[in-house]
């Protein structure tokens, strides 16, 4: 397939002896064009017009050249021009004969009146055929400097593959500016002078002035530098004036700039001979952060600021970020927006129903005629209807059909889903402007008169549908269902309303104004529970002058994957969601069932904490594994009690047992409270036995871990303070301080300050809440990690005991019974200590880990388990004690005797039950107590 071959060369005339110099361009034309005088032109032409000038060739290219021709200065004022040409070629042989003829071009020799010289021609750019489309791709050396190539508004960068292309739904590119190129570098300085906006005006004096002498200057600086061919000012911005500027060159980046450097001081000097140049302003950047056709260049958190394009007032302010440039304030409005607010300012006074329906069908015109929805002009809109509104209910003005159709055709037009990223950006300096949006909605939804309802219009981001009430209500009730399409989805998001007959006795309203929207939901924004969203349609069922106590909505969530429903309303008193008053009644794997007291826009949020699907697995695990732990812990209790009197002979083994006791008698109170705050709906008696439940199984689970740090405390304590001895009652009175004194105080405050507020409990459940600001749960989660972490210091600091060797003991021993006596160590310490509950940051961290949430259910159901297992069963003591009880049990005979006799003073079970003994440096207590007691007491020596 024959391929096209461009270049461009750029000849400088002096006085009346023209000579040449080209600069590195291309454009890509189907007819031989040139920017310099017609005589070249016709020159070229002929020489063009004996090419095949058709697509194709084995390179399935087009290729884009350059020539620069230079001639030897003559005096007189220096011209520059431009030529851009378009050569094709058959195949690959012609493609380098075109090189090859490059590389020899002379310059003709009917040039006016003087000679000139070719100095430089490359090759940057190919084209071709692609599918239909041209494709061009750059050569070996070269590069496409983002944001744009050839021609900005009709191509763009393919990315598919692993070539950077340009894709152009054109075969004439008379308009390309951007080829590839081998370098490009750019520069920034500052001139004091005073910002205009006409810099901003490319047609304008004042920006050609200030753009030719900068590039003259710089071009007179950098053209002794090799590889330097051209230098372009980009863009001018605010702050005194900064002047943005790029160079091309042939050299490396790192080259360019380095020469750059060198002649920067020159750069300067001619620059401050035409400008007020700011000292130490002058700048050279080999990369940039952000680059873009509209905001130019810039570096990271540089702010630009540009005047909307023709037909817009207003500015438009950008930031550069990592993923480019973001647009932070827009405020655009079209300029028949702002003309139709000053006419409603003018009329405002002498307002009447005629006028206001004339103004709303010409924002209704002026909406449907431009698809394009800035900010901005969403911002007027916004305070266009809310005018409507607030002047309509002063004036109790009627609206028709015409008219609130107007209004649903307006709203479906904002609504747009491709509008949502400008609502956003409106949202960020009007943080209001949805909700009145939204009030406006239903202030003039009231005032449809009943004579001209029912109607329903639908649209494809908001449904609205009216009735006018009858004695039927009494009977049937009201019953509003929609269905609305989620873009890209062909699954509709329904939602229903119900109202009970009941609801409607005695006098009965004029109508009823039902109208849902999936957008109007996600730009109200968030502002407690960040994680939530909303994850079903807006609805609002407006009823002018009549209150209800019950009414039922049904939503279809959107995302199926989100959990923990929340049923809400649009409080606009407080311009947030709001749970008062509405509950959650049933929720299915893609429906939630709300109710609530009262009328308003309704919907629901959902946040992505625990995925539906762990949800099961996890109850499972939960409620079996609480009841084999409250079993475990009566059994233990039993035990205790059984030998208290042997167990409690020595301080040590006394308190160590004391804290066993606590530990599990509330972890069993807690446990029972957890069972019964989960079979109490909170949506039936939210303040009476749900508070109840959620008070006391938040106490006695603090209780539980503090009486885990006091066990933790002491542990340390003996492993530290060998030969130190705290009085018992000192020790006592310290631990039932920590352990029921401090989880009362923390859960008494928790319940004082949330409870007035309402925030103390979720409403789904009776748990602590976590969706609201005040966050109680906290005075669960802070505490118990706390602990966890003090903990497992506590632990680290024996293992370490254990690990290090003994006085006299020989490095070169056997470690399996030490690897032994730590890992039974373990076993006894991490449930004692709740260790365990230290998975509990898991399941925040990564909430959507089924394995987490897994782990962390079973290990913390069964704790109750694990501390009759190893905190029991594994003490030699205990387990000698059990089994001559059970032995006593099974022979009447030999009861007495067995009640009656003394233990041995090496137990049967006693180096197996004692797990943390260690040979040598360090022992631990056996003065006839349970052999589990893990303190230090005596210094042995093993020679």
């Amino acid at each position: 397939m024959p391929g096209s071959l461009a270049w461009c060369t750029t000849c400088l005339v002096t006085g009346c002896e023209p000579s040449c110099f080209c600069s590195v361009q291309g454009q890509e034309r189907d007819p031989l064009m040139m920017k310099v005088p017609v005589f070249w032109l016709i020159s070229f032409c002929i020489i063009a017009d004996g090419c095949d000038g058709s697509l194709g060739g084995n390179d399935d290219i087009k290729t884009k050249r350059e020539l620069s021709v230079t001639k030897k200065k003559h005096p007189g004022p220096v011209h520059e021009y431009e030529l851009l040409l378009q050569v094709s070629y058959k195949d690959a042989k012609e493609k380098r004969d075109l090189k090859n003829f490059l590389k020899l071009l002379k310059p003709p020799s009917l040039w006016l009146h003087g000679p000139m010289e070719i100095i430089r021609a490359k090759a940057t750019t190919y084209c071709g055929n692609h599918n239909g489309v041209l494709r061009c791709a750059c050569e070996d050396g070269y590069t496409w400097f983002p944001a744009s190539c050839l021609d900005p508004q009709k191509c763009y960068f393919h990315m598919a593959e692993s070539l950077q292309s340009c894709d152009c739904h054109l075969n004439n590119l008379t308009q390309s500016v951007n080829f590839c190129e081998r370098t490009k570098v750019w520069g920034t300085f500052r001139i004091n002078e005073r910002f205009t906006k006409d810099l901003l005006n490319s047609s304008s004096a004042i920006y050609s002035k200030y753009t030719t002498g900068i590039e003259i200057q710089l071009k007179e600086a950098y053209k002794r530098i090799h590889g330097f061919e051209s230098v372009r000012v980009l863009q001018f911005r605010n702050g005194s004036i900064i002047a943005g500027y790029e160079v091309i060159g042939s050299s490396s980046t790192s080259e360019l700039l380095s020469a750059i450097e060198q002649v920067a001081e020159k750069a300067k000097a001619g620059l401050r001979e035409l400008f007020p140049l700011e000292d130490d302003s002058f700048r050279i950047f080999g990369e940039v952060q952000c680059n873009s056709i509209v905001f130019g260049f810039g570096l990271k958190n540089d702010e630009y600021t540009l005047p909307c394009s023709r037909g817009y007032t207003g500015n438009i302010t950008a930031k550069c970020q990592p993923s480019g440039w973001q647009v932070i304030r827009e405020m655009c409005v079209l300029s028949q927006l702002e003309e139709l607010k000053e006419n409603f300012s003018m009329m405002e006074g002498n307002a009447t129903e005629a006028t206001m329906s004339s103004l709303v069908r010409n924002l209704s015109v002026i909406v449907q005629q431009n698809p394009s929805t800035t900010a901005g002009s969403l911002a007027s809109v916004v305070s266009i209807l809310g005018n409507v509104s607030s002047l309509s209910v002063a004036n109790n003005f009627r609206v028709s059909n015409s008219t609130m159709e107007d209004i649903i055709s307006i709203a479906d037009h904002i609504l747009n889903s491709a509008s949502v990223n400008n609502w956003t950006i409106l949202l960020q300096e009007e943080k209001h402007a949805s909700s009145q949006f939204l009030e406006a909605l239903e202030n003039i939804s009231v005032l449809v008169p009943p004579a001209a309802l029912p109607v329903n219009f639908s649209g494809e981001f908001i449904n609205w549908k009216g009735i006018p009430v009858s004695e039927s209500q009494h009977k049937i009730g009201y019953n509003y269902q929609t269905e609305i399409f989620s873009p890209n989805t062909s699954i509709p998001i329904r939602g229903h309303v119900i109202i009970g007959s009941d609801q409607f006795q005695g006098s009965l309203p004029e109508t009823i104004i039902s109208m849902a929207s999936l957008t109007l939901g996600n730009i109200l924004p968030i502002t407690k529970n960040k994680d939530a969203q909303v994850n079903g349609p807006l609805i609002s069922t407006i009823i002018q002058n009549y209150s209800i106590n019950e009414i039922f909505l049904s939503f279809s969530k959107i995302d199926s994957s989100l959990s923990q429903p929340h049923c809400v309303f649009w409080d606009f008193s407080h311009l947030q969601w709001n749970d008062a008053g509405c509950h959650l009644v049933t929720e299915t794997l893609d429906m939630v069932m709300c109710r609530c007291t009262h009328l308003t826009s309704f919907s629901m949020l959902m946040s992505p904490f625990v995925p539906s699907a762990i949800i099961p697995v996890v109850k499972w695990i939960t409620f079996v594994g609480l009841g084999f732990s409250i079993g475990s812990l009566i059994l233990c209790l039993i035990i205790e009690a059984l030998f208290w009197k042997q167990v409690k002979k020595s301080q040590t083994s006394y308190t160590r047992h004391i804290c066993m006791v606590n530990i599990a008698l509330c972890l069993l109170v807690a446990d029972i409270w957890f069972i019964v705050a989960a079979n109490v709906k909170a949506t039936v008696n939210p303040s009476g036995i749900c508070i109840a439940a959620i008070f006391f199984t938040h106490f006695f689970y603090l209780s539980l871990f503090f009486w885990m740090l006091t066990l933790g405390i002491l542990l340390a304590y003996r492993v530290i303070f060998v030969f130190h001895h705290m009085a018992i009652s000192l020790m006592m009175a310290v631990g039932f301080c920590l352990g029921y004194g401090c989880p009362l105080i923390i859960s008494v405050i928790t319940i004082a300050v949330t409870e007035p507020s309402n925030s103390y409990n979720r409403k789904d459940m009776c748990w602590l809440n976590w969706s609201r600001g005040s966050k109680p749960l906290l005075a669960l989660a802070v505490p118990a990690l706390t602990i966890v972490a003090v903990n497992l210091v506590v632990v680290l600091l024996v293992l370490t005991k254990l690990w290090r060797p003994a006085v006299g003991e020989r490095l070169s021993q056997d470690n399996k019974a030490t690897i032994i006596r730590v890992g039974k160590s373990l076993l006894i310490l991490t449930p004692l200590l709740g260790l365990t509950w230290g998975f509990g940051i898991g399941t925040m961290v990564d909430s959507h880990n089924l394995v987490w949430h897994a782990i962390f259910a079973l290990l913390n159901a069964f704790q109750g388990f694990f501390i009759l297992c190893f905190g029991m069963l594994l003490d030699g003591k205990l387990r000698q004690l059990l089994f001559n009880k059970l032995s006593s049990l099974s022979s009447l005979k030999k009861t007495s005797k067995q009640n009656s006799s003394d233990l041995p003073a090496k137990p049967k079970f006693a180096k197996f039950a004692n797990p943390l003994q260690h040979k040598g440096t360090y022992a631990f207590s056996l003065t006839g107590e349970s052999s589990n007691d893990i303190t230090l007491t005596q210094f042995l020596s093993t020679e």
